[in-house]
């Protein structure tokens, strides 16, 4: 983080209070004066009729107890009738001047600059002290919200930054499990940004996910300039801010309504992958999602904005016919039907009666779903399909009864997080997306069978004696091990662990489903899917020498020379 912006935020909240409380430090700083000027000159008179005075010390001393009204008693001489009367009006003035100073401290604590200004400082102060690598998020929206989530569930620390107070303060609210900064902000700000923390060596990464295009561009800039050696993953909802991006090298440019419409149509060509990329991504334990399979051939479309068309682009590219209902006459395409999708009139001028499929995505969850159910009147077996923007309207959604929901948050986080979280997941499920549906379908099943109805733990590991000392011990010493050795049970090395190698990358060459036969190299990557649980056995092979040699010959070491001396006995 640099240090100019770091001493700015705390100087301008010196500045403010200084600024704000001169008068009143300048009122006391004058009555203190002035009563102990006072006691130092009115003579007083011992216990022995001897005459004395204050000095500085003790009239400061008294005047400091006296001002605050704690009383004491008088010290260190009892006082004659003038000094009394002295310090009666001496209490008085005391007690005006710190009420005065105290109510400007009220004031000064409501007052919106210095309340700013602030919790400025203290978000730098909390970003200062996160002691573990970080992905800042620049966009709380509803994006913003499932991505920090689960990015907390995998146990990544994350730094917020949204222009919404509201936004803001609903994170502030959220338990979980760790220590979340968040500050309303402008990310477009190139101080923010640094204050988020772009420039501590543990930036890992920087996402722009603000529902403005151009913003999330000047976020991607920025990062691109001040650190080019982090990713940056940007959201884009138009062609022209894709450019824009990839102009500046951004590494990751997600378009939700393009995702979308590709895993629409892979619903209906490769629907295995579909669902492989939700299940490898959920978090592990959760219930497997059925098949998604909508039928092929006419399909009405409601909306024909970002949504709308990229629906219809990859419809049509599976060979489906597409009619679209637009009210707006300059955005509606050739053989579109003007009007509005909420009306039976052009329903079924759309030919929404031999329709297979609806698909609704309008302006707002209320019209998405009333389109849905006058559809649904004049042709119940519809297959329905509506966008969800809000998450509040989650339980509305789901009693319409709607056979696939498309949330471009979701969507989006989905692409995001394997690449914060296991790059090579990303870059499996792009090979995978490539790929056959006959060999998703075959790794479906296995995934079903092994993980019993739930999701399985997906992560990725590199052959390196930071992370896997025992197994490169091994290779070191030139000794060969298999992949099918990492799957065996330490318990019982005739039992196999439930998981299976999806991807090895060694020197730029990706291996898919690599073979169990494969021998390991130092610097190799690779990508496992397992039952919960499986993982910490597999890292205590990887790590333990004893337990990965047992892995490949069978034979178990003893520890302790003790235990060595009785087993060469026998």
């Amino acid at each position: 983080m640099a240090k100019g912006y770091v001493d700015s935020a705390f100087s301008r909240v010196l500045f403010l209070f200084f600024r704000r409380m001169r008068t009143p430090l300048i009122v006391l700083i004058l009555v203190y004066s002035v009563s102990i000027i006072g006691l130092v000159l009115i003579p007083g008179t011992d216990a022995d009729g001897k005459p004395w005075r204050f000095d500085f010390f003790h009239a400061f001393y008294f005047v400091s107890f006296m001002g605050s009204t704690i009383g004491f008693g008088e010290l260190p001489q009892a006082f004659n009738g003038a000094q009394r009367l002295w310090v009666s009006i001496c209490i008085w003035f005391t007690v005006i001047g710190w009420l005065y100073a105290i109510g400007r401290i009220l004031t000064l604590a409501q007052d919106p600059a210095f309340i700013r200004a602030t919790t400025e400082a203290r978000f730098i102060r909390s970003v200062r002290k996160i002691s573990q690598p970080f992905v800042v998020v620049c966009g709380y929206g509803e994006t913003g919200y499932l991505l920090v989530r689960s990015l907390a569930y995998r146990g990544v620390q994350s730094v917020v930054l949204d222009e919404n107070q509201s936004a803001v303060d609903s994170l502030l609210l959220e338990n979980l499990g760790m220590d979340i900064p968040g500050f309303c902000a402008d990310a477009s700000v190139t101080q923010h940004l640094v204050e988020a923390g772009l420039r501590s060596h543990l930036c890992r990464a920087i996402v722009g996910i603000t529902d403005t295009d151009a913003v999330n561009v000047k976020i991607a800039v920025t990062a691109k300039l001040l650190r080019p050696d982090i990713p940056v993953i940007a959201r884009a909802g138009t062609q022209e801010a894709i450019d824009n991006l990839a102009s500046f090298n951004t590494d990751h440019i997600i378009n939700a309504y393009q995702v979308f419409g590709e895993h629409l149509a892979m619903t209906q060509s490769t629907p295995s992958v579909h669902l492989l990329h939700a299940w490898l991504i959920s978090l592990p334990n959760r219930t497997l999602q059925p098949p998604v399979t909508p039928p092929r051939g006419k399909w009405v479309i409601c909306g024909y904005g970002r949504f709308g068309s990229s629906c219809a682009h990859y419809l049509t590219q599976e060979g489906n016919e597409v009619t679209v209902i637009e009210r707006t006459p300059e955005k509606a395409p050739e053989g579109a039907v003007v009007g509005r999708g909420t009306e039976a009139g052009p329903l079924i001028e759309a030919g929404i009666r031999n329709a297979v499929g609806i698909i609704s995505g309008t302006d707002s969850d209320t019209n998405t779903l009333s389109a849905i159910m006058t559809a649904r009147e004049l042709n119940p077996k519809l297959y329905r399909v509506a966008r969800q923007d809000r998450r509040a309207d989650t339980e509305i959604f789901e009693a319409a009864g709607l056979d696939l929901i498309m949330e471009p948050s979701r969507i989006i986080v989905w692409r995001i997080l394997p690449l914060l979280t296991t790059p090579l997941l990303s870059r499996f499920l792009r090979l995978l997306r490539s790929g056959t549906e006959a060999e998703a379908s075959k790794l479906r099943a296995a995934i079903a069978s092994m993980c019993g109805g739930v999701t399985p733990e997906t992560w990725s590991f590199e052959v390196l004696p930071a992370r896997t000392s025992a197994l490169c011990e091994a290779l070191d010493r030139g000794v060969e091990v298999h992949l099918e050795h990492l799957q065996r049970s330490p318990s019982k090395r005739t039992h196999h662990l439930p998981c299976i190698p999806l991807l090895l990358e060694r020197g730029g060459q990706n291996f898919m489903q690599p073979d169990p036969g494969m021998s390991l190299r130092q610097g190799d990557r690779i990508l496992f899917t397992a039952r919960a649980g499986t993982r910490s056995t597999m890292e205590w092979a990887l790590s333990n020498p004893k337990v990965l040699e047992y892995l490949q010959t069978g034979i178990e070491t003893p520890d302790g020379s003790i235990w060595r001396w009785l087993a060469r006995q026998r």
